[in-house]
């Protein structure tokens, strides 16, 4: 059967969907099942975190563990499945409504090239995946702000 490129397209950018899927299935239930850290369930302790990092300010032993926690995660391979199924995700949109033009006739139109926000959103979510993993070099040189005996004995 011969399905031309645009057919070929949909079908190879199903197969990858379905990896992809199953690596993103992977990823979330390993970060489901881990304990999580005390900072994450805080309202904006991720931001503050990593902003703290990226300035290069002293922080405390817990800051840096989340931050460290914060950065593995960014660093893991499987990560980067996220982005990579979104963009794909996309790509089969375009190129499915191109085998159907292709196979029924017609012009492309708008409607034809929206799998591109999913495309660029996923290319966004791999950069700022990208930029967090960078922090590891920062994090490494990371100074520990000294905690006081009081502040000890309070907790």
């Amino acid at each position: 059967m011969n399905l031309g490129i645009w057919g070929d397209l949909t079908i190879l950018a199903a197969i990858v969907e379905i990896c992809l899927a199953t690596c993103v299935f992977v990823y979330i239930s390993r970060l489901e099942k881990r304990r999580s850290h005390p900072l994450g369930d805080q309202l904006g302790a991720h931001k503050a975190v990593l902003a703290k990092l990226r300035k290069r300010e002293p922080m405390t032993q817990d800051e840096i563990d989340y931050a460290a926690e914060l950065v593995a995660d960014a660093r893991s391979p499987l990560a980067y499945a996220i982005p990579a199924a979104m963009f794909t995700m996309g790509f089969f949109y375009v190129v499915g409504c191109m085998f159907m033009l292709h196979v029924h006739g017609g012009d492309p139109s708008f409607r034809t090239f929206i799998g591109g926000i999913p495309m660029l959103t996923s290319m966004n979510i791999a950069a700022q995946l990208r930029r967090v993993a960078r922090l590891r070099k920062n994090l490494q040189q990371a100074p520990v702000k000294p905690t006081d005996s009081a502040e000890l004995a309070t907790v």
